[in-house]
This record gives C-alpha cells, structure tokens and sequence, in this order.
C-alpha cells in the first residue's frame, strides 16, 4: 500500500501540450508529474523525479480514454448462410 503525500484534482495541475505532461508543485522544489498516457491508461500516482513523495490524482478516466472503436456484434441476420 502506498502513502500519498496528498490527493489533487487534474484541473490542479498545468498541462505541457509539447510534452503531454501534467505537473503540481512539490513541495522538495521540483515537480510531481504524471503523462497523459499514464491517465489514459488508468494510471493515477504522480511522482517526483527528485525525492519520494507520490501524489493520487483524482480525474474522471472516461475524459481521457482513448478513441478506441470498436465493433459491434454481428445480429443473427448478418451471418453469413454456407
């Protein structure tokens, strides 16, 4: 089990457009940090990269699932008759 050091909304954090990076203040001075991918993915810890202290990022995944498509099952009717 981890211990986050807090719990902060994504609307909290900036947002690098280059880089696709979420970052917060920490408070050792750098940043926490966390990818679009990561939250796409389901992810929801940021880190530091310069001390050990973890941050839980509350955010609403479906704002940020993928654009996936997918097929939808074929009726009775569309089946193919050999």
């Amino acid at each position: 089990m981890s211990v986050f050091h807090d719990e902060v909304e994504i609307e909290d954090f900036e947002y690098d457009e280059e880089t696709e990076t979420y970052s917060y203040p920490c408070p050792c001075g750098d940043r926490f940090l966390i990818t679009r991918e990561d939250l796409e993915n389901g992810e929801d810890v940021a880190t530091c990269p310069s001390c050990s202290l973890i941050l839980r990022v509350i955010y609403d995944q479906e704002q940020f699932m993928r654009d996936e498509v997918t097929a939808e099952p074929l009726t009775n009717k569309e089946l193919i008759k050999c």
